[in-house]
């Protein structure tokens, strides 16, 4: 069964404010990469939060070169609201020092106009320990359980956009 989280226009305080990444390669596949700071099989796609004074669009271009090595990628639309989600209650104590109940993610789906050659994950902070393309279908398997109506809400909302974009 698949759940579709609701889009909000403004998240309140309880949520830190995030940028979330769909970037697609010529074949309309996903970038995902499977973190470092987990022992799970999870993979995901690029997020980051959004520095006080940036825009959700500035933070997405900055998040995508600190998380993966690359700017070769051009911004198609983003999302049309902000989605939720609360992380689980044995993580929130962990995460950001229990400062928020959960993220409010921004979405942008973006071009990779680069090549393979240009992902570089050995980055100064690195995030990721691999990396892959994947059909866009797969994504909501390949997350955390946590995350996975957020990833669902993602691809209902972009789908029809990419489809109409010729992805």
């Amino acid at each position: 069964m698949s759940v579709s989280l609701p889009l909000v226009p403004e998240p309140g305080p309880e949520y830190r404010h995030n940028v979330g990444l769909m970037l697609l390669n010529p074949a309309g596949q996903v970038w995902v990469g499977r973190r470092t700071d987990t022992d799970l099989d999870a993979w995901q796609m690029p997020q980051g939060g959004i520095d006080k004074g940036e825009s959700p669009a500035v933070a997405a271009l900055r998040e995508l070169e600190e998380e993966i090595g690359t700017a070769k990628a051009e911004i198609l639309f983003e999302s049309d609201g902000w989605v939720t989600y609360d992380l689980p209650p044995e993580l929130r104590a962990k995460v950001w020092g229990g400062k928020w109940r959960g993220q409010a993610q921004r979405w942008f789906a973006l071009r990779f106009t680069g090549t393979d050659r240009d992902i570089d994950i050995a980055t100064k902070h690195p995030e990721f320990s691999a990396w892959r393309w994947v059909v866009r279908a797969e994504l909501p398997q390949l997350i955390v359980p946590f995350k996975r109506p957020v990833y669902e809400a993602v691809l209902a909302e972009f789908e029809p956009k990419l489809r109409a974009l010729g992805f």
